[in-house]
């Protein structure tokens, strides 16, 4: 609870778990409708502001591919964390490998023979996530080998799509590990499917940007030190560096150019920032939106003397405004849209959530599930 008159309470473990996973559901599920549309067919259908809300939507909207895969990487942490928590050790990434092999049986595709057959869980027995949404083709193949792919042997060795970026947020979401450790989790179990080093490190910024939020620091302060990390690493890909920097910059939260920026049109934003089919283009463009949405420093960005935190703007509206930038554009808009969604979840909790887009949320109760697991075996 803060002790500045009038400020919010500070979002608990649970909510802010809920509202990560619920978030990117939403985002996602709003992006997937218009995913593979382009800004001019997408003002045709919706008019000039583009798709702002399910009630656009006749008959509602699905979630994708990205969704899945979160909730299959909620899994795989949680199975390893169930081990632990017993007193026996686990490979947490090989129990990652397991559970995307059974998101892979989910998806039609066979595994080979010298594949490992994992024994099925309660995930496995929800049939809105046996659907096929427009799965990535290198998540498919990746995962089709049979091999466990590594840092050292990857598969797909030239891959960088948004398939690592957009199914780590749960790694940020478990607490009490060192940032370096949730670094390292994200970016070994990217490699699993995707082999060039900005899949992998656009997947660990992600999750660190997801643990700084769950740990209470602010929006700007959080993005500042995910971009620090890339920067202060000698390995990481040049066009990481130079997404992540330009979305900081454009969103005038760029350290000492600092201030008020016009947001950026749909074309300009593909323009700067890319069409998000890459990680580390749809890492730049959900950050990005959050950013340049934001009504000024939340009250964990502010001095500790400043009054910020009495009046801190809506939240929900907040919400809204940065999905609707992340997934109007001719690009990855599901993807986009769900890191949106995972950022602003982790950073408010379920406040932000609007209550008639849950309403319309496609199996709520699966989500809620996942996360209600991943509370229990965080908080065990």
């Amino acid at each position: 609870m803060s002790n500045v008159p009038g400020a919010t309470a500070l979002p608990s473990p649970a909510s802010r778990i809920h509202g990560c996973l619920l978030g990117g559901a939403l985002g996602d599920s709003l992006g997937y409708a218009i995913e593979f549309d382009s800004i001019t067919a997408i003002r045709g259908r919706f008019g000039e502001a583009g798709l702002r809300g399910f009630e656009a939507l006749d008959g509602g909207s699905h979630f994708s591919d990205d969704t899945q895969m979160t909730l299959y990487t909620v899994d795989g942490l949680v199975e390893a964390l169930e081990w632990a928590n017993s007193g026996v050790g686990a490979d947490a990434n090989a129990c990652l490998w397991l559970a995307y092999l059974r998101w892979l049986d989910t998806q039609g595709v066979p595994a080979p023979e010298r594949a490992p057959r994992p024994q099925p869980r309660w995930i496995d027995e929800q049939p809105v996530l046996r659907h096929r949404r427009a799965p990535g083709n290198t998540c498919l193949s990746g995962l089709a080998t049979g091999e466990m792919g590594t840092v050292y042997r990857p598969v797909n060795p030239d891959s960088k799509g948004c398939g690592t970026v957009m199914r780590s947020a749960p790694f940020g979401l478990i607490p009490h590990i060192p940032a370096e450790y949730v670094y390292k989790l994200s970016a070994d179990a990217a490699s699993l499917t995707h082999g060039h080093p900005s899949a992998r490190q656009s997947a660990g910024v992600f999750s660190l940007l997801i643990h700084s939020l769950i740990q209470g620091h602010g929006l700007v302060e959080a993005a500042q030190a995910a971009v620090h990390r890339v920067e202060s690493d000698a390995e990481a890909a040049p066009e990481l560096r130079e997404r992540l920097a330009a979305a900081l910059r454009l969103a005038g939260r760029a350290g000492a150019d600092t201030g008020t920026r016009p947001v950026l049109n749909p074309e300009d934003l593909v323009s700067e920032l890319g069409e998000g089919w890459v990680a580390e283009e749809a890492l730049a463009v959900g950050l990005y939106a959050v950013l340049a949405t934001a009504p000024g420093a939340s009250p964990a960005d502010a001095p500790a003397d400043s009054s910020a935190g009495q009046s801190a703007a809506d939240p929900v509206e907040h919400f809204k405004a940065a999905i609707a930038l992340a997934i109007n554009h001719s690009g990855d808009s599901d993807s986009t849209g769900s890191i949106a969604g995972n950022i602003l979840g982790a950073h408010y909790g379920e406040d932000c959530l609007p209550a008639d887009w849950l309403g319309a949320l496609e199996a709520p109760e699966v989500i809620r599930g996942m996360a209600s697991q991943l509370v229990a075996v965080t908080t065990a």
